[in-house]
């Protein structure tokens, strides 16, 4: 189902203006997601043999290999949701570079239109009769730290009006070093994937309707962001997305990239005036946050 592939998409993939904002030509990135793996524990049958990596003084990276295992469809379109990989249990990647990351580590961001080569990118991720137009949105570049503790871009599109005060939550959370494995641009190949339930990419805009409806989700208008959908899952009666992400439905065994209720993002968000959808009555989505609250 198309909108079962559209949500899945926005999970790849789930103010005023500071003055290290400015605008910007964006630089083009390739349509692909990125995946890393690198030295655990010996695998199970399910996850092969990664080749070494790392150092022995740092962190354990994960070993399950990114998008290589399609899932069974259920009837709704979702993949079967299946329990977590033991090396997801504790996810992390370092994370691979499609923008260049800044060169003296510092943060910084850029707010600027939607370009010709941006809306490329895009694809059907945007389509004439979404609730915005193109000019009522930004592209804006912001640096994150990584699960490997270096410093990376991420790229966003969003609500203009909201497009300074998302800068604003995400130099707070590079300040207090949170990790993101994944922030950039849904696609057209994310969309006609078939489900893998390993997503992690950090996204604001898809056009997209509300999960399992037909009004148009906040998504559509570049006001919610997902936020490390892996580590922080959507959960609705027997459905989890990403599919294989259970294992982080333990809201009390805190691992790094989780978001709780006291969490730096979810006042952060506040500040802004946005909401979690941790929050949520009729379901729990722990990596969304809204201008909306939708």
């Amino acid at each position: 189902m198309r909108l079962a592939r559209a949500l899945l998409t926005a999970m790849l993939l789930g103010g005023c203006a500071a003055p290290d904002v400015e605008p910007q030509a964006p630089s083009p990135a390739p349509d692909r997601p990125s995946a890393s793996s690198a030295p655990a524990p010996a695998p199970t049958p399910s996850e092969p043999t990664p080749s070494p990596s790392g150092s022995p003084t740092g962190p354990a990276y994960s070993t399950w290999e990114l998008g290589a295992q399609n899932l069974p469809s259920r009837p709704d379109g979702f993949g079967e949701v299946r329990p977590t990989p033991p090396s997801l249990r504790v996810r992390r990647y370092r994370t691979t570079d499609l923008l260049p990351p800044p060169p003296d580590g510092r943060f910084s961001a850029r707010i600027g239109p939607v370009t010709r080569d941006v809306r490329r990118r895009m694809g059907e991720t945007y389509a004439p009769g979404c609730p915005v137009p193109l000019s009522g949105l930004r592209y804006v570049t912001v640096t994150f730290r990584g699960f490997d503790g270096a410093a990376h871009t991420g790229e966003l599109v969003l609500a203009a009006r909201e497009a300074a005060g998302v800068v604003s939550v995400f130099r707070a959370l590079y300040r207090a070093d949170f990790p993101i494995e994944e922030m950039r641009l849904p696609t057209t190949t994310d969309l006609d994937a078939p489900p893998t339930g390993d997503g992690n990419n950090t996204a604001a805009m898809v056009c997209r309707a509300t999960t399992g409806g037909t009004s148009y989700s906040a998504h559509a208008s570049g006001l919610a962001i997902d936020l490390n959908p892996f580590h922080n899952p959507y959960e609705r009666g027997d459905l989890v997305l990403p599919e294989l992400a259970g294992s982080y439905l333990e809201r009390g065994l805190r691992r790094p990239g989780m978001i709780g209720p006291a969490s730096l993002a979810v006042r952060e968000f506040a500040r802004i005036g946005w909401s979690w959808g941790g929050d949520f009555r009729t379901l729990l989505d722990y990596q969304h946050f809204t201008a909306t609250g939708r």
